[in-house]
């Protein structure tokens, strides 16, 4: 395994049997995942991704094809050599899975209680962790007294307690509503910074793996579409899936018809001031927005626009020229680039 691959996944084939027979959940998957980064894995409901994700941690065994983790292939590993392993990993789910009848500190100690800890050094773990997370008040709080942001923070705590290498996230942010959906993104960015945990992001928003992955992994009926930079998926995706995922609710298909069409990409380098009209102003191009998927985080631009340009060739070309100047991605083509 190179130095700065931590997993990797060859040829990876999971398979389930049912009274309705065979049902392939992962064929042939493929995937390195570097040491410190924080990766995201995204598909449609169904698609495999949180398969692949228990697979990775041995929580269900392949059909076929390896998975190795930090040099380690855990096939071929005896079942306490893959318990010390899981060791590594910590998982965080989209339901919390906090034990109810126990608080916030004891939920917390419960992995360390498992792995022998003694009490009052769990216990100490435990308070530090919830300092980390923003929690420290509320270590005596059961699962019922805390929003369900506090209670994802408390289930990130846990799966930090045995100081893992590696932390595998199952759509952990499919149950928060989106402010506190941005502070678990927020908190799970400093982990990896300040502790130098690789992440792995399970989900089905592509809003998520924008804000917080460096490189992602599209997932497309049990099979790898398309590996890259986010920056790199996100201005020129490559497969069907990927593009779906992109233009959601189907707007890439309200395109009227027209010569000229370009796409800007916002990735957070330039701040949120009204581009579009900025530029229909200066240039006196009058564009139409086709599509528009934006949003202001801590005053920068982060989505992507469509624009069908003027008809008037000089028009159009001054109207690319202004955009190219204000720090974002331009992309120019006909309609069907972009349908």
């Amino acid at each position: 395994m190179e130095k700065d691959c931590i997993v990797r996944i060859q040829n990876l084939n999971k398979t389930f049997r049912g009274r309705a027979g065979t049902v392939t959940a992962l064929d042939g998957v493929s995937l390195e995942i570097r040491r410190g980064e924080i990766f995201g894995i995204i598909g449609l409901s169904g698609a495999g991704k949180s398969t692949l994700v228990r697979c990775i941690n041995f929580l269900e065994k392949p059909t076929a094809g390896t998975v190795t983790v930090d040099g380690q292939e855990l096939g071929k590993l005896s079942k306490r050599e893959l318990l010390e392993a899981r060791w590594s990993m910590g998982m965080i789910f989209q339901q919390f899975n906090l034990l109810q009848q126990r608080t916030a500190l004891q939920n917390i100690c419960f992995p360390l209680e498992i792995a022998g800890v003694k009490k009052a050094e769990a216990e100490k773990r435990a308070r530090e962790l919830l300092e980390t997370v923003g929690l420290s008040d509320r270590a005596d709080n059961y699962p019922s007294q805390l929003s369900g942001g506090q209670q994802q923070r408390v289930a990130i705590a846990r799966a930090l307690a045995t100081n893992p290498k590696i932390l595998l996230c199952d759509e952990a942010t499919s149950a928060l509503d989106p402010t506190t959906t941005r502070s678990i993104l927020a908190l799970l960015k400093e982990i990896n910074q300040t502790l130098g945990i690789t992440i792995i992001v399970i989900t089905h928003e592509m809003s998520v793996i924008e804000e917080i992955c460096q490189r992602v992994a599209i997932i497309d009926s049990s099979h790898i579409a398309e590996v890259g930079p986010v920056d790199q998926v996100f201005t020129r995706p490559q497969s069907a899936m990927a593009k779906q995922l992109i233009y959601p609710d189907g707007g890439r298909d309200k395109l009227a018809t027209g010569k000229h069409y370009c796409r800007i990409v916002f990735d957070g380098n330039s701040s949120f001031e009204p581009v579009v009209s900025n530029m229909v102003l200066e240039c006196k191009a009058a564009v139409n927005i086709m599509f528009a998927d934006t949003k202001d985080i801590d005053g920068r631009a982060y989505g992507q626009m469509i624009l069908q340009l003027p008809e008037d060739e000089r028009a159009a070309k001054r109207a690319l020229a202004y955009l190219e100047t204000q720090n974002v991605h331009v992309e120019e083509g006909d309609a069907d680039a972009f349908t």
